[in-house]
């Protein structure tokens, strides 16, 4: 009886919170108890409501109450501990909402520590006692605590499936086997555990032997990784201290052009100010004798005329203004066309070895190129800004619309350049095409040949040599209003595919596919090249006919 009274003290006295005894405890305006840290996290958590209440009344406080230590219940609490409220069963080893309860414990449920596939229930470590005395008892399979034991029990017949049926691969009761399942495979339930733990065990060995290979291939990934972070952040410092020095060489340069220009201004400029001051001292001095000339030729005395007129008349030797050369505003234009063809030159270097620079960072290895796009909007997310190049078109095409037009012209222009195709009616990109790209071209008014090149593509004459299409260094299509033809290396191939004014080119540079699409409510593949591209591509149109235009698409 002492004891039971220990027990119902220890409920008093413990927090409906954390169910364990009263710490530090604090009691709101409704008079339950709790823990001060207990209550208090219960408030913090309804701050953002505005009102708060009691977690066993539900009665609400507004504002949140004052927390203060209840001292006379915490003078209590301490009392109780040492008065052997600690020889009660702790807390913990009471059943919580997620474990297991002794089917046998009446009032508040201890934790059941086995379960009975015998009995059909489950039992605290006292209840459990006449397993291990009792002899009948002895012979029950005892299992870890489970909530599912009702399931070994057979809805129909309320006995206990001790049966296996391999026919309907199911659990089943002796009621069964001699009902609904007579006749099928059956077997006992622990045979079947027998056949099925066996091939448990292969199952697992093979998940073993998968999970140990994944996890090599997981450690060698990391070592990827770090070898790749590695191998760029160098490269990323060389090429910054590399291009650090080109600029400084640059500004360098720079700097001696500044200089040498103005040392030639000041060396210059000195000479044309010496120069002028020669000039100015003999303009004063011609005045001055002009002025006493002017003084003579007004004496009337002709003796003194005759006396004084040589030594008025002698002149000092001029300054031949014949010898002065003036160049007017050109004295220094050819030091900004020295600069400005070698900034083009520059341009026309760092374009190309970009273009290098460029394809070998993406030639960097990959575990898995990305799946091709299969729907216009997969296409899209690769669409890529292209213009074209005016110092590559033919002088019969007009470029227009930001470059990014070209229209077929019987009279030439006059503007050349060395990179022009001379003969073929054809142009080039701007733009190198080395990763995956898509883009689209509208042609109108006659034949277009849609293409990609290298860029050393011949520009000169009219042979296969510089022809989209007719050589190893391009692939073009060719459309007209009755007919699609693939040309490459002057092979072609008929193709067949709904008629478009629109054909849209998808290219993996380093999967070496390219693809050529009619584009119009829907998207038809008319020829797919696989191949292998050893330079940057440039996206080429061709057109021939007057007033024929075709346009590279610009995407919103």
């Amino acid at each position: 009886m002492a004891q039971k009274g220990v027990q119902l003290d220890r409920e008093t006295f413990s927090c409906s919170i954390c169910l364990d005894l009263l710490k530090d405890p604090v009691t709101i305006p409704c008079g339950h108890s709790y823990c001060m840290n207990c209550i208090k996290t219960h408030f913090d958590e309804e701050d953002s409501k505005g009102i708060h209440s009691c977690p066993q009344c539900r009665k609400t406080f507004t504002p949140k109450p004052v927390l203060e230590k209840n001292t006379m219940l915490a003078a209590l609490v301490e009392q109780l501990k040492k008065t052997g409220l600690q020889a009660a069963p702790a807390d913990h080893c009471y059943a919580g909402p997620e474990d297991v309860a002794c089917d046998f414990c009446t009032g508040r449920k201890l934790k059941a520590i086995k379960s009975c596939l015998i009995c059909l229930a489950s039992y605290c470590e006292k209840h459990l006692q006449p397993h291990y005395d009792a002899a009948p008892l002895k012979k029950h399979k005892l299992v870890a605590p489970s909530k599912k034991l009702q399931e070994n029990i057979c809805s129909r017949h309320d006995e206990v499936m001790k049966i296996f049926c391999r026919t309907d691969q199911q659990s089943i009761c002796y009621l069964c086997l001699m009902d609904e399942h007579k006749g099928h495979e059956t077997v006992p339930a622990a045979a079947e555990r027998t056949e099925k733990q066996k091939e448990l065990e292969v199952r697992r060995l093979n998940i073993q032997q998968r999970i140990q290979e994944r996890e090599k291939d997981v450690k060698l990934l990391q070592q990827e990784v770090e070898a790749i972070n590695g191998s760029a952040d160098k490269a990323v410092e060389d090429s910054e201290k590399m291009f650090t020095e080109l600029i400084r060489l640059i500004q360098k340069r720079s700097s001696d052009v500044k200089q040498q220009v103005r040392s030639q201004q000041e060396t210059e400029v000195s000479r044309v100010k010496e120069l002028q001051e020669k000039l100015e001292q003999e303009i004063a001095e011609l005045k001055r004798k002009d002025g006493e000339l002017e003084q003579l030729s007004h004496t009337e005395d002709h003796n003194q005329f005759l006396h004084n007129y040589p030594s008025l008349s002698a002149l000092s030797e001029s300054t031949h203004s014949s010898s002065i050369k003036f160049r007017r505003l050109r004295y220094f234009e050819d030091v900004t066309a020295a600069v400005s063809e070698t900034r083009d030159k520059l341009q026309d270097i760092l374009r190309e070895e970009w273009t290098n620079i460029s394809l070998t960072v993406t030639e960097v290895d990959v575990l898995l190129s990305p799946a091709e796009p299969k729907t216009r909007a997969e296409f899209l997310k690769c669409s890529c800004e292209i213009t074209l190049d005016p110092n590559t078109a033919n002088t019969h095409l007009l470029l227009s619309d930001g470059n990014r037009k070209v229209t077929f012209m019987m009279f030439k222009q006059s503007y050349y350049h060395r990179d022009k195709f001379t003969e073929c009616y054809q142009v080039l990109s701007r733009e190198s095409l080395t990763g995956r790209c898509y883009w689209e071209v509208e042609w109108r008014g006659g034949a277009v040949r849609i293409a990609v090149a290298y860029k050393n593509i011949s520009r000169a004459g009219t042979g296969n040599e510089c022809l989209f299409g007719n050589n190893d260094k391009s692939w073009a299509l060719y459309c007209d209003t009755n007919r699609y033809i693939f040309l490459h290396n002057d092979g072609q191939t008929v193709l067949s595919g709904p008629r478009s004014s629109r054909v849209g080119v998808y290219l993996d540079h380093r999967a070496g596919i390219l693809s050529f699409y009619s584009v119009s409510e829907t998207m038809t593949l008319l020829h797919r090249v696989q191949t292998t591209f050893t330079q940057p591509l440039y996206a080429g149109l061709w057109t021939w006919k007057d007033g024929a235009t075709a346009e590279l698409i610009q995407f919103k």
